[in-house]
């Protein structure tokens, strides 16, 4: 089992450094909900489909190290709240190795 260090700030501004499994096929949005580090219901309500941005976040490091955003994601950011340069889904955004460090904040909850 391989593990990396990850920092998620949720929504009311505190740090969480977390252990992420890199061999168990999650994405950031699983790793969220499986730490509870949102109220249950506020976060991947669509289950990780790209299709609802209530997972967004904001990469704070490491946004050159993710995967290029697909056409259904940039679709589902186009239409979302409080959406800045560095938004993305962490539904879309895999546990890797080599994202050991990475630091994201949690957007805040759509109106």
């Amino acid at each position: 089992m391989s593990d990396i260090k990850i920092t998620i700030i949720d929504r009311e501004g505190e740090a969480h450094v977390v252990d992420a499994p890199t061999d168990m096929n999650m994405n950031l949005m699983e790793v969220v909900r499986s730490f509870e580090l949102a109220p249950e219901g506020t976060v991947g309500i669509c289950g990780g489909m790209a299709m609802c941005a209530s997972c967004q976040c904001y990469i704070l490091n490491f946004e050159h190290m993710l995967p290029e955003q697909s056409i259904e994601e940039e679709d589902m950011l186009d239409q979302a709240f409080f959406v800045q340069d560095n938004s993305r889904l962490s539904c879309q955004i895999p546990i890797t190795e080599e994202l050991d460090g990475l630091e994201v904040k949690l957007a805040p909850e759509a109106p």
